[in-house]
């Protein structure tokens, strides 16, 4: 019996204060604009691993780096299993704040890439992954601005000179071929010049 088709995941990525949960959201009315069922998600997830591996960025509860990377990496396969997958067999588009690369760049700061590849090669590649470059030290003012305002908690990785190592690690991630089809867009614009550059990576991927 056919279901319909397969819906398509797109994946939006970037170190912190590149904009990515504002994008998803973005991408997402975009989406719906244009008739699509879409599903917005982010990783770490809403679900039980997500809240634990959320819980333990805190600078007060961090966790060491080995059981981080395999947290999210616990986490990814749970957030497939359980919204990812169905949402897809169900012909919806589904937009991730974070997935795979994010593991990539911001786990690899401390453990073996290899060996993080390697506890996240059963994580299917999203059908496009949208990068948001944007310097390190605006994605940090941004960021900082945000938890100043209470917008989120202090994380581990809320450090400028983290922040450009990850823009570091990100950039030489940028077209891998183990990541799947990937595009890559300045983030240092206005949200709306963002928005614009990301549907037109949209339109012509077919959607």
């Amino acid at each position: 019996m056919d279901d319909g088709p397969r819906g398509r995941f797109i994946v939006i990525e970037g170190i912190d204060g590149s904009g990515t949960t504002l994008q998803t959201r973005a991408v997402g009315d975009w989406l719906t604009a244009r008739g699509h069922r879409v599903l917005e998600t982010r990783e770490p997830s809403t679900g039980a691993i997500g809240a634990l591996a959320r819980q333990r960025l805190s600078v007060q509860t961090a966790a060491a780096p080995l059981t981080l990377a395999l947290l999210f990496a616990a986490d990814r396969l749970d957030h497939i299993a359980s919204e990812v997958t169905p949402a897809l067999a169900a012909g919806a588009v589904v937009v991730s704040d974070r997935y795979l690369m994010s593991s990539l760049a911001y786990q690899a700061l401390d453990c073996d890439p290899a060996w993080v590849r390697e506890i996240n090669r059963h994580a299917p590649l999203p059908d496009l992954t949208l990068v948001l470059d944007v310097p390190a030290d605006v994605a940090f003012n941004r960021a900082q601005r945000r938890t100043a305002g209470g917008g989120s908690v202090a994380e581990r990785f809320d450090a400028l000179d983290l922040q450009r190592r990850l823009a570091d690690h990100y950039r030489r991630l940028h077209g891998d071929p183990g990541l799947g089809p990937m595009v890559v867009v300045d983030g240092d614009r206005p949200p709306e010049a963002v928005t614009d550059a990301l549907a037109q990576a949209l339109l012509r991927a077919g959607l």
